[in-house]
């Protein structure tokens, strides 16, 4: 219990309220405190006073001495007020211990010369409530019944307190239907004290769910109290059922699933029904979840729960268990011949649609590989990536394209010093070849085996002509070409091509000159009539012709 209002803690201070009703003085005291009665507030002097004298209503319109004053003598008459009555330096009666007893009317006689004045004073006794607590308080409400919440208790006032029921701060008011305020007000006989009571029944509803329910006493004094917010539970059947699926994220194959049930009754059911899709049915008691472990795709489907178990009041969810599998064909380590073709094919079996990536020897592929005509470059290790949502499967192969090396190029070309040749044999296939030369020389430079390719490079030093061969050769096969060396050669490219050029044009030459002849020979056999001085001087011009052709044709042979 407590003071909400800050007002009464200074009121407690007062003696007493002044008023005037009906032409007579009355003043409120406070229970079991001093009390000052005035005596026409103090308005004469004490020196023009002879007497005072205060007397009081004993009922029935007897009236009782209390005390006399005369000059400096104060007589205190009544036995019933001598302990608790005293004069104050103004003649007001000072009464203490203030009970309800003292609710009547007190009169002051004052005698000043040779006149008396009578000033009553009626006198009220106000207490504030001892306590306010709430009993009989209630377990829990049943929704839509009304039940007896409390019964709240003010005690000891006056006059009576009011009493206010409130539900989360805003008051209450019976309205006959599902609020009922009964208040009665008892007086105790001894202290004459009013107890006030007031029970509420109450028809609560789910939205009463933590509400906060009090009792507050108002009372002319100004004080107001409050007991201690108070809830209670709210029961009703349950309507509705709600199945979840407690474990977050899509479900794969080995994963735990949890079913929760949830009842909006309260309270909730103890004990509910899972059915699984083929039909089976698992009774819980006192939980409401379920728990299936490492489930499979077979797990999927539909579930269901309930409170019985052919009941009509049920909840459903579908659940989905996500897998996924690849097989890739061939696999593993794979031998091929060059040239021949090769299809790898993928298949997935999975819940959802799957994305796939291809690598060759770690570096991304644009496409599924597929191979018309395997080339020694082909080979590589592949893998494939395929991935569907939580879900990744990798599968590989390693593919190897073997065949019988072929010479693709037999060269030469002078060395760096101008003396020595050096032989260049470039050739094909797996597994590496090996390279041999027909002649001794010096191993210059052999390239790394990449893609099916090596280059074997030799220097020779011929002191003659020469005929020299590489051989290729491995497991599958082998392969020679030869090719011309001589000492004298200047094989260089560019010289090389010059000789022939030259060689070339001797020989057009020699043919356009002699056509020109054959051409001349025939124009002078057909003018053979022209005269003899012509005759001489042609045959001087072919005998020169003749000695040019023969010139040219010696150049052509050299």
């Amino acid at each position: 219990m407590h003071l909400l209002s800050a007002s009464c803690v200074c009121s407690l201070l007062i003696a007493a309220i002044l008023h005037r009703a009906s032409g007579v003085e009355t003043i409120i005291g406070r229970y079991g405190e001093t009390l000052e009665i005035p005596c026409n507030k103090g308005a004469f002097k004490p020196e023009d006073v002879f007497m005072t004298k205060w007397k009081y209503d004993k009922g029935d319109g007897v009236a009782g001495d209390l005390l006399v004053k005369q000059r400096e003598a104060l007589n205190i008459i009544s036995d019933e007020y001598k302990s608790r009555v005293s004069l104050a330096d103004n003649s007001s009666l000072m009464l203490s211990e203030a009970a309800l007893k003292d609710e009547r009317t007190f009169t002051c006689m004052v005698v000043s010369g040779v006149d008396i004045q009578e000033y009553p004073v009626n006198v009220l006794i106000h207490k504030v409530p001892a306590a306010l607590q709430i009993s009989d308080k209630a377990v829990e409400l049943e929704i839509g019944k009304r039940t007896k919440l409390g019964k709240c208790v003010a005690q000891d006032a006056n006059p009576a307190a009011t009493i206010t029921w409130l539900k989360n701060d805003q008051p209450l008011a019976a309205d006959g239907e599902g609020i009922t305020i009964l208040a009665s007000v008892q007086v105790d006989p001894v202290t004459g004290l009013s107890t006030t009571s007031s029970t509420l029944e109450y028809a609560a509803g789910k939205e009463d769910t933590d509400a906060q329910f009090t009792c507050s006493a108002q009372h002319t004094a100004g004080a107001e109290l409050e007991t201690v917010p108070m809830t209670f539970t709210i029961t009703y059947p349950t309507e509705n059922i709600v199945l979840q699926v407690i474990d977050q994220g899509p479900l794969v194959e080995g994963d735990n699933v949890t079913l929760r049930c949830v009842a909006d009754g309260n309270p909730a059911p103890t004990s509910f029904f899972f059915h699984m899709p083929k039909g089976d049915v698992v009774k819980v008691k006192d939980a409401d979840t379920y728990t299936i472990t490492d489930v499979t795709r077979n797990s999927s489907g539909e579930y269901k729960c309930s409170l019985m178990e052919d009941g009509p009041m049920e909840s459903s969810k579908n659940l989905t268990v996500n897998y996924l599998d690849i097989n890739l064909s061939p696999s593993g380590n794979i031998s091929k011949n060059a040239e021949e073709a090769l299809a790898p094919s993928l298949k997935i079996d999975a819940s959802g649609d799957a994305k796939v990536t291809w690598t060759r020897n770690n570096v991304k592929l644009d496409k599924e590989p597929t191979f018309n005509k395997l080339t020694y470059s082909d080979s590589g290790l592949y893998e494939c990536v395929v991935a569907m949502g939580p879900l990744s499967q990798k599968a590989s192969f390693e593919l190897i394209v073997e065949g019988a090396p072929v010479i693709r190029q037999l060269s030469k070309h002078l060395g760096k010093d101008g003396q020595n040749k050096v032989l260049v044999c470039e050739a094909e296939g797996s597994p590496k070849p090996k390279v041999s030369w027909s002649i001794n020389g010096t191993l210059l430079d052999e390239s790394p085996f990449v893609n099916g390719k090596v280059t074997h490079k030799i220097t020779v030093a011929p002191t003659a002509n020469l005929t020299v061969s590489c051989t290729v050769f491995n497991m599958f096969g082998e392969d020679t070409k030869v090719i011309n060396v001589s000492s004298c050669d200047s094989d260089d490219g560019g010289q090389t091509r010059m000789v022939v050029g030259i060689v070339c044009g001797l020989l057009v030459a020699s043919i356009i000159i002699g056509l020109a002849y054959w051409v001349y020979m025939k124009k002078s056999k057909q003018g053979s009539w022209k005269t003899g001085e012509k005759e001489s001087g042609s045959s001087e011009e072919e005998k020169k012709l003749e000695e040019k052709v023969e010139e040219n044709s010696q150049k052509a042979e050299v």
